[in-house]
């Protein structure tokens, strides 16, 4: 079988983009309260094919994968990284992998609950790595009590915000999602904007120490469409 990776091509043509994406793979993320999640993650994986190349093994990705038996964090990112670009003989290396993070919740009375939260890490190296983590936090109405007495009002989906950081250091994806709730700040007499939501958030993240750049789009999901606002920012530290 000819190695198709490693044979030339004279048509000086530089391929952007070349692997594979949706695998479904498990994989093992850092908790701060458990030291360690196990999760089912989407993984993407490409790189950037040179000119002097016609193609390269798609098997390799997963191969490179398996190497770190789904352990993701930062180093380990780093690493498959690097490993992708250095086998392949890549210009540029990529990988995209979205999962499913599990707060556990304090629930009245006494009982722990669990919350989904929708994560996502993006990764390149070439001269220099790059990496973004992001996460999506619910938005929910505050526990409000009807004026004319009776049960409470269950609590509502207002909307999404979507945050997306580069570090200066490590930071637990607990604390970012914490990070995120305090600037959510809903008031329960007076429903916050899309804009307002946007902008406390965007203080929030730019005072924080381990955080070098970071994007934010807060969406409400109104009747039959839904409104937005978003902005982006380094930190003030």
């Amino acid at each position: 079988m000819k190695d198709i990776q490693n044979l030339r091509d004279d048509r000086r043509i530089n391929i952007r983009k070349v692997g594979v994406k949706t695998i479904s793979y498990p994989v093992t993320v850092l908790d701060k309260a458990r030291k360690l999640q196990k999760t089912v993650a989407t993984v993407n994986m490409y790189v950037n094919l040179p000119h002097r190349f016609k193609g390269t093994h798609m098997s390799r990705f997963v191969e490179i994968l398996n190497r770190f038996h789904g352990e993701i964090n930062l180093r380990s990112f780093h690493l498959i990284l690097k490993e992708m670009k250095e086998r392949l003989d890549a210009e540029a290396a990529h990988m995209e992998i979205d999962f499913p993070y599990f707060l556990q919740r304090e629930v009245p009375p006494g009982s722990v609950g669990m919350e989904r939260i929708e994560c996502r890490m993006h990764g390149s190296l070439q001269e220099r790595d790059d990496l973004v983590l992001e996460i999506e936090v619910p938005i929910t109405l505050p526990h409000r009590r009807r004026t004319t007495g009776g049960l409470p009002r269950s609590m509502g989906r207002w909307g999404t915000a979507r945050v997306a950081v580069r570090f200066k250091h490590f930071i637990w994806i607990e604390d970012l999602i914490s990070l995120v709730e305090q600037g959510l700040g809903l008031d329960p007499d007076t429903p916050d904007s899309v804009e307002s939501v946007t902008l406390n958030l965007g203080g929030v993240l730019a005072a924080h120490p381990a955080i070098q750049w970071f994007s934010v789009v807060v969406e409400n999901l109104a009747g039959g469409y839904a409104t937005f606002a978003s902005l982006e920012g380094r930190s003030d530290s």
